[in-house]
């Protein structure tokens, strides 16, 4: 089990958008690093499935991913806090914090504060049913911020 500090309790500066798309959904996330950016691309992941603000964290779920590029990282680090949701234990984050990230071996480990998906608390959005490689871009811009556009299919 990973030690939680408690500044890791305080929730981040939302830096991701949805953008249209014409069938599905297009989350567009930022950061300072591409540690961030991925925190927050997982973050907007739960935001299309119910008003984020509602959810408590009450509790934490741990995910580990590994690919073999980033692109592949990406869609398997996303695909785990799918599932995570999709099946027991119906976990949704309010916030996602990553604890270790190899950009070489391409593998990560994070961790989720939340709680149960609940019917009647929790307003549901969108139904996410699948994390898509369709336009996946992981890409640093010259003010030095990693940008993640990642659509799912909903």
């Amino acid at each position: 089990m990973t030690e939680i500090k408690e500044e890791d309790w305080f929730l981040p500066e939302q830096k991701y958008e949805y953008l249209d798309h014409t069938a599905d959904m297009q989350i567009h996330s930022w950061g300072n690093t591409v540690e961030e950016a991925f925190e927050q691309c997982a973050n907007g992941l739960f935001g299309c499935m119910t008003e984020i603000e509602y959810v408590e964290m009450a509790e934490t779920q741990e995910i580990e991913a590994e690919g073999h590029d980033m692109l592949s990282l990406l869609f398997h680090f996303l695909d785990e806090f799918l599932s995570l949701f999709s099946a027991e234990p119906y976990f949704i984050a309010r916030k996602v914090k990553i604890l270790e990230f190899d950009k070489e071996q391409f593998r990560i480990k994070a961790i989720g504060f939340g709680e149960q998906f609940t019917i009647g608390k929790h307003p549901q959005r969108s139904e996410v049913k699948a994390i898509t490689y369709s336009n996946m871009q992981v890409n640093k811009t010259d003010d030095g911020l990693t940008h993640i556009h990642v659509i799912v299919d909903i």
